[in-house]
C-alpha cells in the first residue's frame, strides 16, 4: 500500500513571528522555517506503517517555492522513501493546494493519505 503525506514548510516554532511594517504580512526575512509539526507526525505514522509492513512506501508530497526542498528532505530523513515537489513561485491560497495535491493523488494513486492537522 502507497502512502502519500502531504508536507508544509511553515516558520518554525521556536521563532517569533514579526508582523511587516507596512502590516501587509509576516516578515519572513531571516526567519528559520521548518516543517508543520502536524506534518512531521502524519510522516512518523506513515513510516511506522511501513515498518508495520502494513504500507510499502511512503511518498511526501510539498507545492511551493524551491526552498520546500529543505522540508522534503527533513521528510526524506524521518524515512520517506520519495519526496514529490510542486514547484511554484505563486502564492499559493488553500483551495490552489487542495487542487494540487488532488492532483497529485490522482497520478500517483495512493491507498491511503495522512494529513497533519
Amino acid at each position: 500500500m502507497k502512502v502519500l503525506v502531504p508536507v508544509k514548510r511553515v516558520v518554525d516554532y521556536n521563532v517569533k513571528v514579526r508582523v511587516k511594517a507596512d502590516e501587509s504580512g509576516v516578515d519572513l526575512a531571516n526567519v528559520k522555517m521548518s516543517m508543520n509539526p502536524f506534518d512531521e507526525i502524519a510522516i512518523e505514522e506513515a513510516v511506522r506503517l511501513r515498518e508495520a509492513g502494513v504500507a510499502t512506501e511512503v511518498v511526501a508530497v510539498s507545492c511551493g517555492v524551491t526552498q520546500c526542498q529543505e522540508t522534503l528532505r527533513t521528510a526524506l530523513a524521518i524515512g520517506a522513501d520519495r519526496a514529490l515537489l510542486v514547484e511554484t513561485s505563486a502564492e499559493l491560497q488553500p483551495l490552489a493546494v487542495a487542487k494540487l495535491i488532488k492532483a497529485v493523488v490522482e497520478k500517483e494513486a495512493p491507498e491511503l493519505v495522512i494529513l497533519g492537522k
